[in-house]
Order: structure tokens, then sequence, then C-alpha cells
């Protein structure tokens, strides 16, 4: 995956795409910073963990930039958040994602609310990489709340 992503900056570089070379060198940076922090190289799945992280803060960047009127701002975030996302597997739809928590639920069957992290952990260990946990965190608030 890291290789991909140098390559990929490599070819921006030729082709002169400018946001998208800023974008992947600013992605190359938190990588290797993660990968210094860790002290050894980084694993498919924590690669995408700290491209998940990126697009999160772009997200969130994007939102408040938005509630300013600073348009000009947010859509250039949004080009990021675009380039970066070619990285990520596909997230799993929300009709999915409840299937998956009403397994989980099944499965655990956790004591209302005090459950709520037990359930989220399990959700997170087995689909981390491919699913909203921000939504998975409301959806399994709302499934407890109901229960």
């Amino acid at each position: 995956m890291f290789d991909k992503i140098v390559k990929d900056l490599t070819d921006a570089m030729k082709n002169k795409e400018t946001v998208k070379l800023d974008t992947l060198r600013m992605l190359k940076s938190a990588l290797k910073n993660e990968e210094i922090n860790k002290r050894s190289p980084l694993t498919d799945d924590e690669v995408i963990g700290v491209i998940k992280k990126q697009v999160k803060l772009r997200k969130d960047s994007k939102v408040e930039y938005e509630g300013y009127n600073r348009l000009d701002i947010a859509d250039k975030l949004q080009n990021e958040i675009d380039i970066l996302s070619v990285y990520l597997p596909p997230e799993l739809s929300e009709e999915e994602i409840i299937k998956i928590i009403d397994e989980t639920i099944a499965e655990l069957n956790p004591d209302g609310m005090k459950g709520m992290g037990l359930v989220i952990k399990s959700i997170s260990s087995k689909y981390g990489t491919r699913v909203d946990m921000g939504l998975v965190s409301r959806l399994v608030k709302e499934k407890l709340m109901n229960q």
C-alpha cells in the first residue's frame, strides 16, 4: 500500500498535479511519522488507519470552514478527501452496519447501555477499517437505548 502511494506521488509530480501532489506528500509524511513512532514498518491495516485519520481530520475541518462560509478552503479539503479515499477499502453500507450491529448485540447480549463499549469494541476489531465508527457508535447507542 505504501509503495502504491509513493508511486502515485511520483506520477503526480511528473504530471504536475499540484493538489494531488501536496495531498500525497502530507500523507507520506503522516505515514513516516507513524512509522517512526511505531519503530517498525507499517502494515497495510495500519496504513489504512492513518489514511482514515487524515480523511477524518479533513472532514472535520471542512465542516468548520463551511460554517465560516469559507467554501474555497472547504472545496480544497473535499478534493483532498477524494484523493485520500481512493486508498481506502469501500465502506459498508448503513444497512450492512445495522445487520452487523444486530448480530453482535445478539451474540454478546450486552447489559443495556453499560455494554455499549463491548459491542463497539467487538465491531471495531472485526470491521474497523471498513466501517464508519462514528456511525456505528450512534447506531449502537440507539439500539441499546431502545432495548
